[in-house]
């Protein structure tokens, strides 16, 4: 079952904490779409900074590629090398971009689909916060002294002492 990390983004201005509809939730594992058409996915992310690491590592790939005359095969392995990689790391792309834009990361869960892991995160997130309203105060009572040890005191796991 796919695992998603769950992004809760910073307030707006005038609030204590941002609402609920606004998290958002990104999916492990590979991103098809990412590994076909990256240019337009990582667009479509707007993930500008990776993807001007892409055009920058696919221009001097392919530089450096003609430069050694590398045959179409070779070229072909590369730009399929590289495809790959983003689709693997496409999630890791975008909780980084998340984390850089102060969005704070509030834990994972697993879910047959995204709706199905919403329904669980809510579930939970909405019952940890009944039981942190209902809790009742801890209660402390000040230590009793109750006088120096006696030779007689077992400390450890013996059952009598000396033995």
């Amino acid at each position: 079952m796919p695992t998603y990390t769950v992004h809760e983004p910073p307030p707006r201005e005038g609030e204590s904490a941002s609402g609920p509809e606004r998290f958002v939730f990104v999916r492990d594992g590979f991103y098809f779409w990412a590994f076909v058409l990256a240019p337009v996915w990582l667009l479509l992310r707007r993930l500008w900074l990776a993807f001007a690491i892409y055009l920058a590592v696919n221009v001097l790939l392919g530089v450096g590629l003609a430069l050694i005359g590398a045959s179409s095969g070779v070229k072909f392995l590369a730009g399929l090398l590289v495809a790959l990689l983003i689709g693997f790391e496409a999630s890791t792309i975008r909780r980084r971009k998340l984390t850089r834009r102060g969005w704070k990361m509030l834990g994972f869960v697993v879910g047959e689909d995204a709706e199905t892991a919403e329904r669980r995160f809510y579930v939970e997130w909405t019952n940890r916060e009944e039981e942190a309203l209902t809790a009742p105060e801890p209660q402390y009572s000040a230590s009793r002294r109750r006088g120096p040890p006696s030779p007689l005191d077992v400390i450890g796991l013996f059952p009598e002492p000396g033995a």
